[in-house]
């Protein structure tokens, strides 16, 4: 597993054998089963993590309902902002929608490492710059594309996240009942047929 981390790390920049090593050596490796949470809604939490395998779904509760904001899979990162800075609750929750094999880490633990290793700091900068156009660039869809044109650009950008995802939760992702998604998704089906 800790290759699958060194390895995407080695597509950013090259890695010396001393930069891999100390690596590995900070590496917590945890596996979740289905149905685990990583981060409850209101608790303490200052981690960041890395998915190896497996499908985690952020959700928030608004009036009762649970509202998908993110899915993350393999080779995605799960960092909050807020979390590592202002040292609040979350408010949202992580929940494994699949087993799940994740790396654990913080931003105390990536300090030592960076005062160690400068240049694990350049990729992790890289990273966090990455991450944020990610977020960035699905705020933007959300504001300003119609909830057609968001269930296209996911089904484009994710497709695999259609066959891992239930419907529910893709339709709270796109801003719509899940009964909207069935009419999108027939409307879809009609225009191929035409």
């Amino acid at each position: 597993m800790e290759n699958k981390i060194i390895n995407y790390f080695q597509k950013i920049t090259k890695l010396s054998v001393a930069e891999i090593n100390a690596l590995i050596k900070s590496m917590v490796i945890r596996e979740y089963p289905k149905g685990s949470f990583l981060v409850k809604e209101g608790q303490y939490d200052i981690d960041t993590y890395f998915v190896l395998t497996g499908c985690i779904r952020q959700y928030k509760l608004i009036d009762g309902n649970d509202i998908s904001t993110n899915f993350f899979t393999e080779e995605q990162w799960i960092i909050s902002y807020e979390l590592t800075e202002n040292r609040a609750q979350s408010d949202y929750n992580l929940l494994c929608i699949e087993d799940s094999c994740v790396v654990v880490g913080n931003e105390q633990k990536a300090k030592e490492i960076f005062e160690q290793f400068p240049n694990l700091e350049i990729i992790s900068r890289k990273i966090m710059e990455t991450v944020f156009y990610e977020q960035q660039s699905f705020l933007s869809t959300f504001i300003t594309d119609k909830p057609e044109q968001r269930y296209l650009k996911l089904l484009k950008s994710r497709p695999n996240i259609f066959q891992r995802v239930p419907q529910y939760d893709i339709a709270t992702y796109i801003g719509v009942k899940p009964e909207s998604l069935s009419r999108i998704r027939k409307k879809l089906q009609q225009k191929k047929r035409l």
